[in-house]
């Protein structure tokens, strides 16, 4: 399925994993201040933040998979099959289409706190983008420099939650994903002490051993708990170079490789990107599964001043350096 996370050095940086079977034609694509956002249930933004993320685009609307704005919020859609719920248009709310979440958020707050303000007020739609693009289960991780939520729409009402590990997968809900990692906490970075029997003499026969347990499988609760390990005990210089590199190992510890996962006779779920966002530096960088030469699009290399999207398709293909 999928993997986000946030990292913190000199800079904020924000991304995810999107695995599964197959794309959608995904891009990058910046979105202006001036581009006009028309939502079903409220009035037109014409003016808002500029944005930068992975969208397919229908039409001329860009439906983000996961961004971040100018000012260095940035949110994140993940697969919440079975779980997510939405409701009906509801009068003296705040009515938005699950699928306008992401630009709605983005485009109107600033920070954190600007975000859970507006979640207050607002009632997330069940109404679909089109016959062809039906409702799509999802949760979602919204975050900047200050911390992290989780937000889950299901049928018991909207849960919004604090997430101090800065990490969301899928199912099941972020509570329980938080409450399973009590079953890690002993594991540890460091080599393991003998507390088997006092008497016993044991010896740590290989580097490693003080995280024995943590899983390796792709389920969803499996990731969680190997990338909140991953990040929490990461370390890294300061500079863009050490901290992106840093941030790809992070989320590569959880990557899915074609052949492991089969979702259906001969199809086979994998990590089709991976993308790691300086929320600081407005930068989206990004890998494929078929090309792991890190690729960059600065969102202030563009007219944010604009009214139409900016489109860079995702570049595929192995780049090989020769050094003979």
């Amino acid at each position: 399925m999928c993997t986000a996370a946030t990292y913190q050095t000199k800079d904020f940086y924000f991304g995810r994993t999107l695995d599964y079977e197959f794309s959608y034609g995904d891009e990058i694509v910046i979105t202006p201040r001036n581009y006009q956002f028309d939502f079903r249930h409220r009035e037109s933004l014409q003016s808002h933040y500029a944005m930068i993320g992975m969208a397919h685009v229908v039409g001329n609307d860009p439906l983000y998979y996961d961004a971040f704005n100018e000012k260095g919020l940035a949110m994140a859609g993940l697969n919440f099959v079975g779980n997510a719920s939405y409701y009906d248009v509801e009068e003296g709310k705040e009515n938005i289409a699950q699928f306008e979440f992401i630009p709605w958020i983005l485009g109107t707050c600033a920070t954190l706190d600007e975000a859970k303000k507006a979640l207050s007020e607002m009632n997330l739609t069940n109404t679909p983008y089109s016959e062809q693009f039906p409702v799509a289960q999802l949760h979602w991780i919204i975050a900047d420099k200050t911390g992290a939520i989780t937000v889950e729409a299901m049928e018991d009402g909207m849960h919004v939650y604090e997430n101090k590990v800065g990490v969301l997968t899928n199912n099941p809900p972020f509570n329980i994903q938080m409450f399973l990692l009590n079953q890690y906490m002993g594991l540890s970075p460091k080599q393991p002490e003998n507390l088997f029997a006092k008497d016993i003499e044991l010896n740590a026969y290989s580097r490693g051993m003080g995280a024995i347990g943590l899983p390796g499988d792709l389920s969803s609760s499996s990731r969680f708990a190997k990338v909140a390990f991953t990040k929490l005990h990461s370390v890294s210089g300061n500079s863009e170079a050490e901290s992106v590199s840093q941030f790809f190992h992070i989320l590569g510890s959880v990557d899915q490789q074609r052949g492991c996962c089969e979702v259906a006779d001969g199809k086979y779920e994998i990590t089709l990107y991976t993308s790691c966002c300086n929320a600081t530096k407005g930068i989206y960088y990004y890998t494929t599964y078929e090309n792991h030469q890190i690729t960059a699009v600065d969102m202030h290399r563009e007219n944010l001043d604009g009214e139409t999207l900016v489109h860079y398709p995702v570049v595929k293909g192995e780049h090989i350096l020769w050094q003979n």
